[in-house]
Parts: structure tokens; sequence; C-alpha cells
């Protein structure tokens, strides 16, 4: 008697030659790709992310779901793995907030400069409704939010000069992101914003294409930016979201069972990711400081505040007044 194993492998056979399917058995092994395009690094905000979320489904699934890691952009820069997501090509991906805006403009209100004003206040709005809002939002374009992970605060970076003021930033070439909130930010402060791929950024700094960019801490030392740049300002411009997002596909093939574990899995990988973000920033800070970066602090935003403000009254009117003043109410 043929035994089960030679059976499966026999069928499938006849249906490679067919052209259909098998179905597989209940103990087969789900894959989930996640990529992202920073390091792997141990204190990589995007890398701690991913490694929390791996070892939450693999830990919640029993090992029925595998989590594969996919840094330093092996599945394309951001828009690429997001667009991937979005139809399924890409299982998974940890996407800076601002490239998820390009695919839904209501996210832009996580980038508003200067809206929130410590990591608590920030994680403590995107757990609650205006998260939830932004999240089912993006449920209608198949991708699924399983948490608001933290890049921690954006600073400026530069070649030029600190900044302690607006005046400081008039004149001086900013890499920016895609993303045409990042663009009129640097613009109204006199700045001048130049979009581009993360992927082209070093050697556009290193050449002197560019004077400098904003950042994270743990970006600038994983993506060893000191190298190459002289002056960290702590302008804390942005709260840096970085989404963890499944492709709506991928999830829907996974048992009710698995898709449970898996959304699970994102709660508890987000919470794990902050802390682990917050706590090696300071060890970062003085790690930059080591190697060459001098290190501002910068007191006063309320100039900072006045000169942005035409970009709030912008994202009225394109995500709308409710959405903005919601945001604006949260914060209070």
């Amino acid at each position: 008697m043929i035994n089960r194993r030679k059976l499966l492998a026999v069928s499938a056979l006849v249906a490679a030659a067919f052209g259909f399917s098998v179905p597989t058995t209940a103990s087969a092994q789900t894959v989930i790709k996640l990529g992202w395009t920073t390091t792997d690094g141990p204190t990589d905000p995007y890398a701690v992310g991913a490694r929390a979320f791996k070892a939450a489904v693999e830990k919640n699934t029993n090992g029925s779901v595998q989590v594969q890691l996919f840094p330093n952009r092996q599945l394309g820069d951001e828009k690429q793995v997001m667009e991937g997501v979005r139809f399924g090509t890409v299982d998974a991906g940890i996407i800076t907030n601002a490239v998820v805006a390009q695919i839904e403009p209501a996210f832009q209100i996580n980038d508003l400069p200067f809206l929130y004003t410590n990591e608590a206040q920030a994680q403590k709005v995107l757990d609650g409704k205006l998260g939830a809002d932004l999240a089912a939002m993006l449920a209608k374009k198949n991708m699924i939010v399983l948490g608001y992970m933290e890049g921690g605060f954006r600073q400026m970076i530069n070649n030029k000069k600190p900044v302690s003021a607006p005046s400081d930033v008039t004149g001086v070439k900013y890499r920016v992101m895609q993303n045409p909130l990042f663009i009129d930010m640097f613009n109204s402060l006199g700045g001048a914003a130049v979009p581009m791929a993360w992927g082209e950024t070093f050697t556009a700094v290193q050449q002197g294409t560019i004077d400098g960019l904003e950042i994270p801490v743990a970006v600038i030392d994983g993506s060893k930016m000191y190298e190459v740049t002289k002056f960290l300002s702590m302008t804390n411009h942005t709260y840096s979201v970085i989404e963890l997002l499944i492709s709506k596909r991928t999830l829907d093939k996974l048992t009710p069972e698995q898709r449970a574990a898996v959304i699970a899995a994102g709660k508890t990988a987000t919470v794990e990711q902050r802390a682990e973000s917050a706590k090696n920033e300071k060890a970062l800070l003085a790690g930059l400081e080591q190697k060459g970066m001098k290190i501002n602090q910068v007191n006063d935003v309320a100039a900072f505040r006045k000169a942005v403000q035409p970009i709030y009254d912008k994202a009225k009117k394109t995500v709308g007044d409710p959405l903005v003043n919601q945001a604006l109410d949260a914060v209070k």
C-alpha cells in the first residue's frame, strides 16, 4: 500500500503536469516574507520591530507560521515594498509613515511637524481612535496595519551648521522623503528640499549633492550617516511612525487561528519595539558624539511652529478639517 507521503508527492506531480493545485496538509508551514529598507543592526528600529514580530508570530502559532526577514532593500525601496504589500506580491513590510501617506493621504496627519510633544503622547493617540480610523482607511486598499511602531523623533543632520532657529535651515539642501508634506516643511523653513529615495541618500551626502537630511537617531547610527555628516540638531520636528503592514491577501490565506495569532503578534511586537527603541536612543546619542558628531538641543520650538503653520492649513484641505482637528484635539 502506498503511504500517505508518497501519495501526496505523486498527486503533486500530477497536479503540476495538468496545471491544477492539490490542497496542502494542515501541518504544512506557512511563510510570511517581511521586508524593510534599513539595516538589520541590533539597534535599528525597523530591524528591532521585525525581529520582535518574527518571534511573536512563531511563538503564537507554535511554528506553523514562519516569518522570513529581508532587510537592506532586498525586496526593494519602501514604495516598492508597500506596493507589493498592497497587491499581495509582498507579504509584509515595515514602512515609514510618509511613504504610506503616498497611498492613503490621511496618514499625513502623523507627519505634521511638531504635532506630538513626546513619545508617550504619540503612542496614546495612535493606539486610540485616530490610529484605528487611519487603519480602517488603509484596509480598504488591502493593507492591514498590525502596529504603529516607533522610529523615534526625526532630527536634522547636515554639514553646514547647527540648527537652533528656522533661519539656520535657510539655504541648506536637505534630502527629504518623496512626500509633499516633508517637501513643504523644509521649504517653509527656508531650506532647499531635495526629494530622494533612501537608497541614494548616503552617496548624495558623501558627494556633496545635498548638505544633509532629516532622520531618527537610530537610523543615523545604523546607516553610518555619522561618517558623512557633522552636525546633529535635536529638532524633534516629526515623530517618526513606522507601520507594520501585512497584505490582506496574505492574511486571508491563513487559518482563522493563525490570523488571530498574527494580529496579536503585531500588538506584542509593537509594544516591545517601542520599549527597545526608547532604551537604545540615549546610548546611541552618546555613541554618535564619540564618533565625531556635534550635537545640540533645540529648546524653543515656537518659531518653528509658527513657520510651519501653513502646512496645517494645507493638510486641512488635503485630508479634511475633521481629521486634522481630531488629531489636534487628541494631543491637547
